[in-house]
């Protein structure tokens, strides 16, 4: 096994502190000492774990196995395995996996104690679900405004005004499309399309004093939400959103040079700088008046309900995984930006990543309720309906709302 020497140099510095925190992690009891781990884990992820469990079993005599797994199986396996007793003592997650995870009681919660105030505010906040936190949070993500400086050197304040010059450079034959965001000709796209929805104080689920949503209130409705409808049907009509235009086709034109906005996330940006596109990372501009806050999106860790282990599960994330080294070297293998503030903070140097992040502090955590599985077919089939002016975008939408109450009320 390769161990990383800057991640274990980090991780040495911490063991001894780890032997007095590891007993309020675990709900009491000394710093682990033998038993084993067994961790589910993506290929990305593996290759930083594996230099840290190595820390681990020689600090703590605890063994390690890392299992690798397909990122997409592994809610859905953990869900079934767990009850069994066959299951891992910690995953690897997103944080909207969480409401689902804590329905089927396979999970358990996560003290983290002083240490919560170490991370960003809305990573806690997602991996938190009923007043308890689950999860340990390692990465935080959003999308943000791509702009092509060359074509559009002023960020703009609002749609009309991105769209207005969009027009305008279309007219002189210097772009062939005024704004791109990538949509799905079945599903749309309502992850990408929410910040504009949330510009118009139409929210998926009402959002509480703590940040956390109550899924017994649905939000989508109401004269924000069909204003949106209204606007939606408005841009489809102009031309400016296009159900035929896919995420990996919006890239492509993009980085052709033929739009000066693009709405999308960090993980086109490498190829936008490698095609030499002078581009900034700016604001979602509003369309209904108020702040385009984009869906932030958590990674972090949880352990199952049915851990043998749980003090050194616990051990092993609070002062292992959530440690500067680790979250660093998380983010270096994935391009995710840290959870971690100290690891966030340094990863800043990077002024994609600071872009970015100032534009997520606008964000709301994406919900991890339950109920949220009966949202998204629903919303991403109305989009497409309205954009593509197949019915009056008002009814359209209240029809919407209607199908998914019932859904969730059944």
């Amino acid at each position: 096994m390769k161990v990383n020497s800057r991640i274990l140099a980090g991780l040495g510095g911490i063991a001894v502190a780890g032997l007095a925190l590891a007993g309020c992690a675990g709900g009491g009891g000394d710093a682990p000492q033998g038993g084993s781990l067994t961790i589910w884990v993506d290929a990305d992820r593996a290759t930083v774990l594996e230099d840290v469990a190595a820390q681990f079993e020689e600090d703590r005599g605890v063994s390690v196995e890392l299992v690798v797994k397909e990122f997409g199986d592994i809610r859905d396996d953990f869900v079934t395995q767990v009850p069994t007793g066959n299951g891992p003592d910690i995953i690897v997650g997103a944080h909207d996996w969480l409401g689902k995870l804590v329905q089927n009681g396979v999970v358990a919660p996560l003290e983290l104690g002083d240490k919560a105030a170490e991370f960003q505010e809305v990573a806690v906040t997602a991996m938190s679900y009923e007043g308890q936190t689950y999860g340990l949070p390692y990465s935080v993500e959003n999308i943000a405004l791509l702009r092509n400086t060359a074509l559009a050197p002023e960020a703009p304040a609002t749609m009309d005004e991105a769209i207005a010059t969009g027009d305008e450079l279309i007219a002189a034959g210097q772009a062939q499309y005024s704004f791109l965001v990538g949509l799905d000709p079945n599903a749309s796209d309502p992850y990408h399309l929410y910040p504009l929805q949330a510009s118009y104080g139409a929210p998926v689920f009402e959002i509480t004093a703590d940040g956390t949503y109550d899924a017994t209130k649905l939000a989508l409705g109401g004269a924000g939400g069909e204003a949106f409808a209204t606007q939606l049907a408005a841009w489809g009509a102009a031309g400016v959103l296009n159900t035929n235009i896919s995420g990996d086709i919006a890239k492509e034109e993009f980085v052709a040079g033929k739009a000066p906005y693009f709405l999308t996330g960090p993980w086109n940006v490498p190829a936008i700088a490698e095609a030499g596109i002078e581009y900034s990372i700016d604001p979602i501009p509003t369309a209904g008046g108020e702040t385009a806050t984009p869906f932030v999106g958590v990674q972090g860790f949880y352990i199952s309900a049915k851990s043998e282990n749980p003090i050194a599960a616990s051990e092993f994330l609070l002062n292992y995984v959530g440690t500067e080294e680790v979250q660093t070297a998380l983010y270096e293998v994935g391009g995710r930006a840290p959870a971690l503030l100290s690891a966030f903070d340094a990863a800043q140097g990077d002024a994609d990543v600071a872009a970015f992040g100032a534009v997520g502090a606008e964000g709301v955590p994406m919900p991890n309720v339950p109920a949220m599985d009966a949202v998204w077919a629903d919303w991403g089939a109305t989009e497409v309906a309205i954009i593509n002016n197949q019915g009056d975008p008002v009814a359209l939408w209240q029809a919407m709302v209607a199908s998914i109450e019932g859904k969730i009320a059944g």
